[in-house]
């Protein structure tokens, strides 16, 4: 199997990373959430959307009732 540069540094990068917050990954998130919000930058905070919020669920179409039968239905 043929190794892929730029996956084999991105693995690397993420060991460092997880090594500089001792293997702990919720230690990380916590500090890249702590970071995120101390940059000012502003942060979205959208509503999560499920099909019930679609004008096609809100009218009673969905998607699946658009699509015409298989060919050895016809």
């Amino acid at each position: 199997m043929t190794r892929n540069l730029i996956l084999d540094e991105l693995h690397e990068i993420r060991r460092q990373i997880l090594a500089e917050c001792d293997g702990d990954l919720s230690v990380y998130l916590r500090d890249a959430q702590a970071r995120l919000e101390a940059s000012g930058r502003p942060i979205w905070q959208g509503k999560q959307r499920t099909i019930r919020c679609t004008e096609a669920a809100k009218q009673r179409k969905l998607a699946m009732e658009n699509l015409s039968s298989p060919p050895g239905d016809r």
